[in-house]
């Protein structure tokens, strides 16, 4: 896990910087009633999605977790809480959407998150989060062909079923959903096998060990134009409308 305290300055440069952001911002914009008046961006980082979520007639507030995280939201956005996205110190029935932007893969307890996130919505409100992270990231290329033996995503907190099984638990029904690019987030084989000696990808590349590992990297740093990056990942987006 980061320490998402020391990495808030460079947090955004290695993450697809604005055009992801507006990308995110723009799908989750397209969940959200015109009606609605009040959003809870939680876990909203450095805040460079949340403040593309203002618009006229929309009051919008961050949380975060990281005090680093948060005091950079603030200078975007002004309206930033310090808080555990698992116990928020907001009312219940307080505000008309809740979004979540790559978080809930992040988060053991992700029905919690989404316990709270329909503790706090309103009737009517709408939750918004992003689902099936990891999984956007494979793209058919031929990196994922290379790991595609080596994947499994059924220990993500984030998959889309275990969601969608969270928000029914919580009064929350199914109320749409859309995709939008991840700019900037296209991997390369070298970098790919970098990132797969270091030990990353954890969270799906399970039960081998670092011979296999090197044995992939090797695989992956053969592939033609090794350090041009493959076709940027597809995030998923779902929403759930809290029952009246």
């Amino acid at each position: 896990m980061l320490d998402y305290d020391s990495e808030a300055a460079a947090y955004d440069a290695t993450r697809g910087g604005v055009p992801r952001a507006e990308a995110a911002a723009a799908a989750v914009l397209g969940l959200v009633p015109a009606e609605a008046r009040t959003l809870l961006d939680i876990g909203c980082g450095t805040g460079l999605v949340t403040e593309r979520l203002i618009r006229p007639g929309l009051l919008v507030t961050g949380a975060d977790g990281s005090y680093g995280m948060a005091r950079k939201a603030a200078e975007r956005v002004g309206r930033v809480v310090l808080a555990d996205v698992r116990r928020l110190p907001l009312a219940a029935e307080a505000v008309d959407a809740v979004s979540a932007v790559w978080l809930l893969h992040l988060v053991r307890e992700a029905d919690a998150v989404v316990a709270e996130a329909a503790r706090a919505l309103r009737p009517g409100g709408v939750f918004v989060a992003t689902v099936d992270k990891d999984a956007g990231h494979d793209v058919s290329s031929d990196i994922d062909e290379v790991l595609a033996p080596y994947r499994s995503y059924e220990d993500a907190f984030d998959r889309a079923d275990l969601v969608e099984r969270h928000a029914a638990a919580h009064g929350l029904k199914p109320a749409g959903e859309t995709r939008f690019v991840g700019h900037g987030q296209g991997r390369s084989p070298q970098g790919t096998a970098k990132s797969l000696l270091a030990g990353g990808f954890a969270s799906w590349f399970r039960g081998h060990d670092q011979a296999t590992a090197a044995e992939l990297a090797d695989r992956l740093v053969a592939l033609p134009d090794p350090q041009t990056c493959r076709p940027d990942p597809r995030y998923r987006l779902l929403a759930f409308r809290k029952e009246r």
